[in-house]
């Protein structure tokens, strides 16, 4: 026999008690009527993320990471870093959205233990040289505006035989596997892992020329190469300076890429370097992904929403998806940003957008 709908009404129904008693019945079936839900946030008219811009002072957080070594041993610290929380992210352990960075110190004689986990993560070297990253029994060693890789999965640990500290920028996609539920961290069975094949024998196989090698395959999604170094990226760089204008929003700019797919470096993370010319301003533009800017040489600002934020040498600086933003050289030489963003991620879920919008200053 067919049921009425006033027989099957929901508790408290509006056929036995009116609309309101049905709709605090509701609420012990932990439902909700979507044609009640005044949340902007469930159905927005645009993006409008919850992280802020933000800039990370570089001799600030140096200053702390220094105390910090001089209080808090190796093994203690495990790996002793300052994670750079966006303030209006927090308490959660965010950059921004989907992304995160560290500042990482590792000491003379220190060795950061094998490990391996489900998130993608790189290092760009701030300050210090000859440390090493081993990734899967490759060792890289390490030199100022390197970025040295460490895969989902990889078997990786840092060393430092040298004589001075080393400083880099950790860069992983933390957040975004964690709301996923899938991050995973696994200890290693050594300290160090064994050495498998000569230090930096991916950079000298892959980084010199446009070159890959025939005999070998490649299966991963992401990126062959563990080191991509400065000393090259650097020659580039001056190189398209003498010859190129540029993106309009973004002035010279490279994306690292994987040389067997000429795609991002990672499934989850895409990393740029990028120069703006003396005194350029650029255009303002916004994109659903989110950003995080190391500057590697330069002073200048970054309009972000109306809000100005001044940056120079070494400083970090975020901005958020779908912000309007330019970038502003004040001084008579190039400046270079390192940056990384959600930007493959977005693309393969089809959720990329990118629009110019009027300048703000």
């Amino acid at each position: 026999m067919t049921q009425s709908i006033e027989a099957t009404s929901a508790p408290g129904g509006a056929a036995e008690g009116g609309e309101e008693q049905y709709y605090r019945g509701l609420g012990s079936l932990n439902v909700e009527p979507l044609w009640r839900n005044t949340d902007p946030r469930l159905l927005p008219t645009e993006p409008r993320s919850q992280a802020v811009p933000y800039v990370w002072r570089y001799a600030d957080v140096r200053r702390e990471l220094m105390t910090a070594g001089r209080l808090i041993s190796a093994e203690e610290a495990e790996r002793r870093v300052l994670m750079l929380i966006n303030p209006g992210l927090a308490p959660e352990v965010e950059t921004a959205n989907n992304l995160y960075a560290g500042i990482q110190l590792v000491l003379p004689g220190e060795i950061a233990p094998m490990h391996k986990h489900a998130a993608a993560a790189f290092r760009f070297v701030i300050e210090g040289t000859g440390a090493y990253t081993a990734v899967n029994g490759e060792r890289a060693h390490m030199h100022p505006g390197d970025i040295v890789l460490t895969p989902s999965w990889a078997w990786h640990d840092h060393g430092n035989f040298t004589d001075e500290p080393v400083v880099w920028m950790d860069g992983l996609d933390l957040p975004l596997i964690n709301k996923l539920e899938s991050n995973f961290f696994v200890d290693g069975p050594e300290q160090a892992q064994e050495q498998l094949r000569s230090a930096d024998s991916t950079e000298r196989l892959y980084a010199a020329s446009r070159l890959n090698p025939a005999w070998k395959t490649w299966d991963k999604p992401y990126s062959p190469l563990i080191n991509y170094p400065w000393s090259v990226t650097e020659q580039l760089l001056k190189s398209a300076l003498d010859e190129w204008v540029g993106s309009p929003t973004d002035g010279v700019i490279f994306e690292f890429t994987n040389p067997e797919s000429g795609g991002p470096i990672m499934p989850t993370m895409g990393a740029y370097i990028q120069a703006l010319p003396a005194k350029m301003h650029t255009e303002a533009h916004q994109h659903t992904s989110s950003a995080i800017y190391h500057v590697v040489r330069g002073r200048g600002q970054t309009i972000v929403d109306g809000e100005v934020l001044d940056w120079s040498q070494h400083d970090t600086f975020t901005v958020p998806g779908w912000s309007v933003h330019e970038h502003i050289n004040t001084e008579n030489e190039p400046a270079v940003l390192f940056s990384h963003t959600d930007i493959p991620v977005l693309k393969a879920l089809g959720f990329y957008q990118e629009r110019a919008c009027v300048r703000q200053a």
